[in-house]
């Protein structure tokens, strides 16, 4: 299926073109500006974990009658408890942070950085690999234009995301090819999450809307746990509040357009 390549590739060109903004920009992101992409970015995820994931579950589960919310309640908090594992394992950093997560490591700063947007990434990439594994077994609830809105959406908001991993190792004294370099591998892994996640659910096509709440589950956990922080951090702003709604209402938006 030709759309398959192109809705993989979508979301990693988004982070190729932020990591590209080393090139053309010469400052580290301000404040502000963090905190309208964290938003924005919140925003987008949430609407798709809605529309994409949570709600194509339950339609595909009406069969079992008033338990039809089961699989997408298990699946939501299977994704949370995931994310959370990987949290806790994973050593890396946030941007303007001083204490790195996950266990105690003497990885280099700039390798930790990358490894906290990659975590990032991970849930976006199975996002994809779900959602056309479902299109390719053709499911009812899963449209050739709703998966490819799903990947514009989580392309539009990945290049901030990639702009936030390049220009920080910049202003820390990498060269610009090395520090999109460092940019453009934070978003390998969704190209790499979303094939993994189609060939093992072409395995369990019957378990999709576990995995699709499964996906919802682990892209809600990065919001609350650090995207929502991010657009609410230093002194008090309503930006990131409206960037939010801003990045939920375009996501809403493609996603009903497109279907």
């Amino acid at each position: 299926m030709y759309i398959l390549p192109i809705g993989l590739l979508i979301p990693f060109a988004g982070t190729a073109l932020g990591a590209a903004c080393v090139f053309v920009m010469k400052k580290e992101l301000g404040a502000m500006v963090r905190r309208s992409l964290a938003g924005f970015a919140g925003g987008v995820m949430v609407a798709a974990s809605i529309w994409s994931l949570i709600i194509p579950a339950m339609q595909q589960s009406e069969g079992m009658g008033r338990l039809s919310f089961f699989p997408a309640a298990a699946g939501f908090w299977c994704g949370v408890l995931f994310l959370l594992a990987l949290d806790s394992l994973i050593p890396h950093i946030h941007v303007n942070a001083e204490k790195a997560e996950g266990v105690r490591s003497r990885l280099k700063r700039a390798t930790m950085l990358v490894l906290a947007v990659t975590l990032h990434n991970i849930p976006e990439g199975m996002t994809i690999g779900v959602v056309f594994a479902g299109l390719m077994a053709n499911n009812s609830a899963i449209t050739v234009g709703g998966a490819l809105a799903l990947a514009l959406g989580i392309a539009i908001q990945n290049f901030p995301e990639g702009a936030i991993v390049s220009m920080p190792l910049l202003a820390e004294g990498k060269t610009k090819r090395r520090a999109f370099f460092y940019g453009l591998m934070s978003g390998i892994v969704e190209p790499v999450g979303a094939l993994l996640t189609i060939f093992a659910a072409g395995f369990v096509l019957p378990a999709m809307p576990y995995f699709l709440s499964f996906a919802a589950g682990a892209m809600v956990y990065v919001v609350v746990d650090e995207l929502i922080p991010q657009m609410s951090e230093g002194e008090h702003s309503n930006i990131g509040v409206l960037m939010f709604t801003a990045g939920f209402t375009l996501m809403m938006i493609l996603d009903v357009a497109l279907s």
